[in-house]
């Protein structure tokens, strides 16, 4: 065999070699990108069912929220007897912010300056309770302390912020113990920083000092 033909040999070999190989590393390309095409089709899909999923909800709290409006300006309700909660709850429902508000007096719930519950308290909690496990199961729920102008005196809380967040946590506790999650529920003290009536009084000072339970219904 000729030196020319060898080398015709050698370089036609060497040709074939790359071009294997070229091919070897396509197929892989291809294979990896395909892969990864799948995984982004499949992300795509979850993302797709989970925004209708959301839609749906989102539209079932929309009319719930409507339904309760119609209960309580058509059928004259309260805002109690409508959300469930019943006669003799203070309870409050603003369907532009989506809330029903139950609020507790400090005196049902707590001794002056303390943040451990009556015993007298469960009842009402017990209640208030059995009510969001079975109208309004899986929203999410806050637990808002309050407290009127008058400065804390002998006991350990430092002022009214400490003692109302330390209240407001005392009942978000008790209603985690009771069976709502601990992902669906966070507790906030807003010390005097919110009242609802003048503290210029004594009965504006009781109004003041409260627990509030908010449903967030959407």
């Amino acid at each position: 065999m000729s030196a020319a033909i060898k080398r015709t040999v050698v370089c036609a070999g060497l040709l074939s070699i790359v071009l294997f190989a070229g091919c070897t590393d396509w197929k892989k390309k291809y294979e990896s990108l395909n892969v990864e095409h799948q995984n982004l089709k499949g992300l795509l899909d979850r993302e797709r069912a989970e925004k209708g999923q959301l839609s749906d909800q989102l539209a079932k709290d929309q009319q719930t929220i409507a339904d309760l409006q119609k209960q309580i300006v058509e059928k004259k309700k309260s805002a109690a007897e409508a959300t469930g909660f019943g006669e003799g709850y203070d309870v409050a429902f603003d369907p532009s912010k989506g809330t029903i508000t139950v609020t507790l007096s400090d005196a049902i719930l707590f001794d002056s300056g303390k943040v451990n519950l009556k015993s007298a308290s469960s009842r009402e909690l017990d209640h208030i309770y059995s009510v969001i496990r079975e109208k309004y199961a899986g929203k999410n729920i806050e637990v808002i302390g309050h407290t009127d102008t008058d400065p804390i005196k002998k006991t350990k809380w430092s002022d009214n912020w400490e003692l109302s967040a330390e209240r407001a946590l005392t009942v978000a506790r008790y209603l985690m113990q009771k069976g709502i999650s601990e992902d669906k529920i966070k507790a906030a003290g807003c010390g005097p920083a919110r009242p609802v009536m003048p503290n210029s009084s004594a009965t504006g000072k009781a109004k003041n000092r409260r627990v509030e339970i908010v449903v967030l219904m959407r």
